[in-house]
């Protein structure tokens, strides 16, 4: 695992599309399909903001990827501003020229979450592995919407939101706790893991200790970011907020200022 601890979040948003796009463009050189895993809420806007500055100031393409989102809402209808499939379409993807037809994200409005659960799980499986999966972490640990008590090797399924979750995604939804859905789809911890690279950003004091419980902590359910230490290919970039917990700060300091040029993201 990589910790890269950076000065301010746009410095995040910088690294984490250099990332991003580096899997990108290794995996279309390499040939066949090229897989990107999307995460949505707030900490990975910077990076797709500066991500869609280069596709229209330098021309990096994405063409020939697919994109796969992390999670649904479960519940919302088809079109919700609030959906995560129309968040990231808002946000990234009709930006970069990305058909909506190789946007994926679980079926939340289906009439069947379990199934559709299941069915978004082989849909994954089929396109290939995921090149990149760009993550953030919850104040309480989570990793996609897999709440603390989630299986390490957790498929994708249906999962109830925590209290504190739904109150901490109220902003999204005017305010109204009573309006954020309790129930969610989303990739498995397991189901994450198989991605090749995995991108992990967070900023603000707020996910300090997520941050430090996920990167030196336990192996535990408890903090189901902590999986991302059984991963072989781990980056995550937090500024110096988000980082303010991690008792290895200088080490990862020292590491980075030394690094090998052909080591890459």
């Amino acid at each position: 695992m990589e910790v890269v601890l950076l000065p301010t979040p746009e410095d995040c948003g910088r690294v984490v599309a250099d990332a991003v796009a580096g899997s990108v463009l290794d995996a279309l050189a390499r040939g066949g399909p090229v897989v990107l895993g999307l995460a949505t809420g707030s900490s990975p806007l910077l990076a797709y903001r500066e991500l869609l500055r280069r596709h229209r100031e330098e021309g990096l393409e994405f063409a020939g990827v697919q994109a796969f989102l992390l999670d649904e809402y479960v519940g919302l209808p088809a079109g919700h501003p609030e959906s995560y499939r129309e968040v990231i379409r808002r946000e990234l993807t009709d930006a970069l020229g990305l058909d909506p037809a190789v946007v994926h994200g679980p079926d939340g409005s289906a009439a069947d979450p379990l199934r559709a659960a299941r069915d978004y799980e082989q849909l994954l499986l089929s396109a290939g592995p995921v090149a990149v999966q760009v993550l953030g972490i919850g104040a309480n640990g989570h990793l996609g919407f897999n709440e603390p008590g989630s299986s390490l090797a957790s498929r994708t399924r249906v999962k109830t939101l925590t209290e504190q979750t739904r109150s901490d995604n109220a902003r999204f939804f005017g305010g109204d706790v009573a309006a954020v859905p309790r129930h969610v789809l989303t990739q498995g911890l397991g189901t994450i893991l198989g991605a090749g690279h995995l991108v992990l950003v967070a900023t603000g004091e707020a996910k300090a200790d997520a941050v430090a419980a996920a990167v030196e902590g336990p192996l535990t359910a408890s903090c189901p970011g902590s999986v991302l230490q059984l991963h072989p290919h781990v980056t995550v970039v937090v500024d110096e907020s988000a980082g303010s917990r991690l008792a290895r700060a200088e080490h990862y300091r020292y590491v980075l200022s030394h690094k090998l040029e052909a080591q890459g993201w």
